[in-house]
């Protein structure tokens, strides 16, 4: 998702499978929002999805995946390596370019990968041919759905139930960008920045907290209740279903123009300045929230940012962070099992009384 991405022409006309588009998704707003600002700054960290089954997690990860710009790859790399940003090259296609060779070009879709629940670590990260390595003396790597994943989305459903160790794998990878494999005193690394997207069901069991803190952000849906807006997203999907290259000819424009503001916001992002003031109680918030280490705060200016960029500004507003604060937080609250206030609307609290403004109605509700 590289800031030079340029508008894809795909978009007038469906030339793949059909996929449901993003800016027809009804409701879970804070879902779509904290999407967009992983896509607009994949340094946030990724997003915790949790909530109730058959509220829509998979159709907006894959929607989004499908609306984002396509990028530039090196043709005949299969790391998805930027042919000119270093930080974004493997090993191997850096040291092409070091020795001016030409390197083919291609445009290509965003992948967005999805990590199966039995999934091994030698799937995600990889394997050595240590035979091949030894006899020919040259590093045999087959690349796993981290390579894969590089530059897009890697979707993990039911996060809750996936091996511990292997969660820590996909963290570890998401917040250094390099994926590294070692066996038998060989080791082969290779960058690995992708948007980690994690969803599932609270009834299910809860992360651990040292694992949950290391998601940028957490969204929490609900199963929608009023009838009125339950008929209309299912009239939606059903007009989809029945027709889909009609339904996308109608979404058009819609999906043309958020695309453009993804990319505008992914250029902007760089100039967006947040004063020193707001990052003071930003801290202050956190810290009188009793939140662990210094990642809350890192991500709340980021989100803020990243908010600000989306809508085309490069000043950050007190607005602005008050609508991504509770995305940012509420997952790094200590858990007190005697106490029934939600956590989102503790944090809402805090941040009223630390910025002086009055608690949301939307809050309080």
């Amino acid at each position: 998702m590289s800031p030079t991405a340029q508008v894809s022409p795909t978009l007038t006309k469906v030339t793949r499978r059909a996929v449901f588009p993003f800016t027809a998704i009804v409701g879970q707003e804070e879902m779509k929002l904290a999407l967009l600002l992983n896509v607009i700054d994949p340094k946030i960290g990724g997003v915790m999805i949790m909530g109730d089954r058959g509220t829509g997690k998979s159709t907006t990860i894959r929607a989004l995946a499908d609306l984002l710009p396509e990028i530039e790859v090196i043709a005949d790399d299969p790391f998805n390596s930027h042919p000119s940003d270093p930080e974004l090259m493997s090993d191997e296609a850096r040291d092409r370019r070091d020795r001016d060779e030409e390197l083919p070009v291609m445009r290509r879709k965003v992948q967005m990968i999805d990590l199966p629940l039995g999934a091994t670590e030698d799937r995600v990260c990889g394997t050595i041919d240590i035979e091949k390595a030894l006899s020919e003396g040259v590093k045999a790597f087959e690349p796993g759905l981290l390579a894969k994943a590089n530059r897009g989305i890697l979707y993990v459903d039911e996060v809750n139930l996936l091996d511990d160790h292997l969660v820590d794998v996909l963290l570890d990878s998401a917040a250094s960008g390099w994926n590294t494999v070692e066996r038998e005193g060989i080791s082969i690394r290779h960058p690995a920045r992708f948007v980690l997207v994690g969803s599932g069901n609270p009834e299910e069991g809860e992360l651990r907290p040292q694992l949950l803190d290391r998601f940028g952000m957490h969204a929490e849906i609900r199963t929608v209740k009023d009838p009125q807006l339950r008929v209309k997203i299912v009239e939606e999907r059903s007009e989809f279903d029945q027709n889909p290259a009609d339904y996308l000819e109608r979404h058009h424009s819609e999906q043309e123009g958020l695309q453009n503001k993804i990319v505008e916001a992914q250029n902007l992002l760089p100039s967006v300045k947040i004063d020193y003031e707001l990052r003071v109680q930003i801290s202050q918030v956190c810290s009188e929230l009793d939140v662990d280490g210094l990642r809350g705060d890192l991500v709340t200016n980021r989100a803020a940012k990243a908010i600000a960029a989306l809508e085309g500004r490069t000043e950050v507003t007190v607005d602005d962070i008050r609508r991504v604060v509770t995305l940012c937080l509420r997952h790094r609250l200590r858990k007190d099992p005697l106490e029934s206030i939600d956590s989102g609307y503790k944090v809402q609290k805090v941040f009223a009384s630390v910025f002086g403004v009055e608690l949301s109605e939307e809050s309080q509700g």
